[in-house]
């Protein structure tokens, strides 16, 4: 009887990750909830360099996420553990790094003064990265950035598929990702600088009548990667490449914002339907939220899901239902015991196990963690 009892010990003793696995027997506290997302934030700091002020083993953008969940941990939990940070980034990531004195190779792109790049949905997401800064420090600089980055993704406009922004300043590619970003910071600066928020509200319904009439969101209610041009025509159309969930979430989360402004009612029933759409198509039966590329995701798809995850709690935000908290709880619960490594740190794979944690994939089930800090059980 007594070995009996205690075989199922030394199996978790030989089997951390399985022992994390079997942890889950109960629903979470929101105390609960907290505390999780302390442990993954703090292990996300270590891989924080102050010296370049961003975050080792991932990219540019992917440090402009990572400053954007630690921001949202913040303001979430009441806590301003790391508000230095913040500033600290904002100071060192526009100093340019030569590529002989970085100290991490696969820091590819390191300091852009401005925090403007070659990429405008680069650019965006380092816009909304320090509009969430200010709103959680009140420092008028984090939004006079946001300000300057949007006026650089403005010039990227042009008549080319009636409308809409460049991926890139090469004006080779028009995709979803860059046009929601440009949709959202314009729908959050509209709500934050009352002297400028005409041309930020013209610029957000320019982008979303355009945007809605591109047929990037296809008849499933999801949107696809971007558009293909006819050389001859000129013409474009939704080029039914990769449907990524990073993409639905960047537009429920400039939907969701742009409601709070825009006297178009319909607005957030769009969002609903790509909202429902994709936790029908994007989820396994558990209810845990995949990426097409897993396990095997580069360094840009291993942020994916927490974006979409971070976007949904801000649907959430306006537009309460039940089925994004059951969304919240049911992903953050198999990160925590699935994915989890004896030091708190997560993989791309939500549903486990984990492998090969790094920034990006911190980060990104961060945000996972943070939305269910939002769950009231």
């Amino acid at each position: 009887m007594i070995l009996r009892r205690l075989f199922p010990l030394l199996l978790c003793l030989t089997a951390t990750v399985a022992c994390h696995a079997q942890e889950q027997t109960r629903p979470t506290s929101p105390q609960e909830a907290r505390h999780r997302a302390t442990l993954g934030v703090k292990a996300m700091q270590q891989w924080y360099e102050p010296s370049i002020g961003l975050y080792k083993t991932t990219g540019w953008w992917n440090s402009a996420n990572a400053i954007t969940a630690l921001t949202d941990f913040m303001r979430v939990s009441g806590s301003k553990q790391y508000v230095g940070v913040l500033a600290n980034t904002y100071r060192q990531a526009q100093i340019t790094i030569p590529t002989e004195k970085r100290t991490d190779p696969k820091q590819e792109r390191t300091g852009f003064p401005g925090f403007l790049n070659k990429y405008y949905d680069d650019e965006g997401w380092w816009a909304l990265a320090w509009i969430d800064a200010y709103d959680l420090t009140h420092d008028r600089r984090y939004l006079t950035m946001a300000q300057s980055i949007f006026d650089d993704m403005a010039g990227g406009w042009d008549s080319t598929c009636g409308g809409g922004i460049w991926w890139s300043k090469d004006r080779n590619y028009k995709n979803a990702i860059a046009n929601e970003l440009f949709f959202s910071v314009a729908a959050h600066l509209a709500t934050r600088t009352p002297s400028e928020r005409q041309k930020f509200a013209d610029w957000a319904t320019k982008e979303w009548q355009w945007f809605r009439g591109t047929g990037m969101i296809n008849s499933d209610h999801l949107i696809n990667d971007g558009l293909v041009i006819d050389k001859v025509t000129g013409t474009c159309r939704n080029n039914e490449k990769t449907v990524w969930t990073y993409n639905q979430g960047v537009l429920l989360g400039a939907l969701a914002e742009w409601s709070k402004s825009s006297p178009d009612s319909a607005i957030l029933d769009q969002a609903k339907l790509i909202a429902d759409a994709s936790l029908t198509h994007l989820t396994d039966k558990a209810g845990i939220l995949h990426e097409p590329c897993e396990p095997k995701c580069s360094g840009d798809g291993i942020q994916f899901k927490g974006i979409f995850m971070r976007n949904l709690r801000a649907l959430e935000g306006v537009a309460p239902d039940p089925r994004y908290r059951t969304a919240f709880a049911t992903n953050a619960d198999s990160i925590w015991t699935k994915d989890r490594t004896p030091e708190n740190t997560f993989d791309v794979v939500w549903s486990g196990p984990p492998i090969s944690p790094d920034a990006g994939t911190q980060s990104s089930a961060i945000d996972a963690l943070v939305a269910a800090m939002t769950t009231k059980k």
